[in-house]
């Protein structure tokens, strides 16, 4: 039975739950300040600039829940894309999301679905039963000025399944040429064909991942379950599969365990060997879920696919690369850009919405020619609090606050108008630097305070993956320029 089901139990408005985003925060605390060693490592949070990543994990905020099986694009424009399965009950139309961030990953913001609808055909093709409930497990592949969105629908608990495909000039919503055209069928399931000595034998046509062998040859992993991770081989510029598909489809991995829980294949291509990601066990429960991540690698793209221990992946191995740690449960649903390795996991952090499904990002390190990442788990903790702050009206006015954590906390900047009864994102610049000790410092400034800043309240919340803390709330202080009158103006 297919693990990859509804990740959202119950149906909840789009809006309600973009809100949950924001409503983690702890209750405010502060630490006694320390020394601060000195800065060796200038990393900056803002739209604006340039943000200088350290391997290992990366922490998110904004709008960064439901997503469940991200898959990671990041454009020529610097854009970063996560596009991530509907919702549940075909809410808000059930079709794939997407998601984008401006600041290398860090603050993400959502950007809607890419049809209203399910399409038509896929609810005529299934139409001797249920209906799927929301389309899966998305992948997004360039070729030649085409990006290629590839989508899954499925009865769950079946292997009655298909992958289909849509393309598009651009990934920016803004864009007037912006348009998903469906472009239909790419593989469906129960398969035949794939074994003359085993008529029964197929694969699960779902979580599709696209990679190009050295001659530029296009191939699609896939699979869940069943007999487990299959190549496809494809064909430029359809984009589907070549003819006699089926004769020239390779198992890859199979675990040969009762339900065979593997699935989620992403197969990356570095330095001379392919390397192939996999998701093992199960998702979608919660606190229950034993997703974790496996990899192996192969000079050949068909394979065979070793461990680090030289065991097959067609027959049970894998190398266990991410599993659950402190508030991260059940990682999985892989894809990877460059270096960066996108999953989700089920957030045990979060009071407002327990183990929602969330984004994560690690930027991966290689050690002897395998991937590597940094599962070390230190909750947010403060250093230094920020003071309160007087200036002249239409000077600059800066706030600073530092905290530790692993992964590299992230800091957000609230303000309030009416005594800390409410608290909104505040209007600053922010840029943040590193130490050597692991000191993550946070500045917000307003570039030309005004007298309507006069009296206004400012915190700072530090988050990571597993947890998060705030600090006390201080007062900017805006005095009238000479001459001028004490009152606002």
């Amino acid at each position: 039975m297919t693990s990859r089901s509804t990740f959202w139990s119950h149906p909840v408005s789009v809006l309600a739950v973009l809100a949950l985003a924001f409503t983690g925060a702890a209750t405010p605390a502060t630490a006694s300040p320390k020394a601060p060693a000195e800065p060796v490592t200038l990393t900056q949070q803002s739209a604006a600039d340039s943000l200088e990543d350290l391997v290992g994990g990366k922490s998110v905020v904004g709008e960064t829940s439901p997503i469940h099986d991200p898959a990671l694009v990041i454009d020529d424009d610097g854009t970063w894309y996560v596009y991530s399965t509907g919702l549940v009950a075909r809410e808000n139309g059930g079709t794939i999301q997407t998601w984008s961030s401006t600041d290398e990953g860090t603050t993400w913001e959502y950007r809607g679905t890419v049809w209203d609808r399910i399409p038509a055909w896929i609810d005529e093709r299934f139409s001797d039963g249920a209906l799927p409930e929301n389309l899966w497990a998305p992948e997004i592949y360039e070729n030649d000025g085409t990006y290629y969105l590839y989508y899954s629908a499925s009865r769950f608990g079946t292997s009655t399944s298909l992958t289909a495909l849509a393309t598009n000039t651009t990934l920016d919503p803004e864009d007037p040429e912006y348009e998903w055209v469906d472009q239909g069928l790419v593989v469906e399931s129960p398969v035949t064909g794939l074994d003359p000595g085993n008529p029964g034998k197929t694969f699960n046509a779902i979580d599709a991942g696209i990679v190009e062998d050295a001659d530029g040859n296009p191939y699609m992993s896939i699979g869940s379950f069943w007999y487990g991770i299959f190549l496809v081989p494809l064909e430029w510029p359809t984009g589907k599969p070549v003819e006699d598909w089926q004769a020239q489809t390779v198992n890859l991995a199979d675990r040969f365990i009762p339900g065979n829980p593997i699935e989620a294949p992403y197969i990356m291509e570095r330095d001379g060997y392919y390397y192939l990601f996999t998701s093992f066990d199960f998702c979608c429960r919660g606190a229950d879920s034993t997703y974790k991540i496996a990899v192996g690698r192969s000079e050949s793209i068909s394979g065979p696919y070793l461990d680090k221990e030289g065991r097959d992946m067609f027959g049970g191995g894998g190398s266990i690369l991410m599993e659950s740690h402190g508030a991260m449960n059940g990682l999985g649903g892989q894809s990877v850009f460059g270096d960066y390795l996108a999953f989700h996991y089920y957030d045990g952090g979060n009071t407002a919405a327990p183990y929602i499904p969330t984004l994560g990002l690690q930027k991966m390190g290689w050690e002897d020619g395998w991937p590597t990442v940094d599962q070390t788990v230190d909750l947010p903790e403060l250093v230094a609090a920020p003071t309160a702050v007087a200036v002249r009206d239409g000077h600059r006015a800066r706030l600073t606050a530092s905290a530790t954590g692993t992964p590299e906390p992230v800091a957000v900047w609230e303000s309030s108008d009416d005594d800390g009864a409410t608290w909104q994102p505040a209007e600053v610049t922010q840029t943040a630097e590193r130490t050597a000790d692991g000191t993550y410092s946070s500045t917000a400034e307003i570039r030309k305070a005004s007298r309507a800043d006069d009296g206004r309240l400012f915190r700072a919340t530090f988050s990571n993956p597993h947890g998060s803390v705030t600090t006390d709330s201080v007062e900017l202080t805006v005095d009238p320029k000479p001459g001028k009158g004490k009152g606002r103006q």
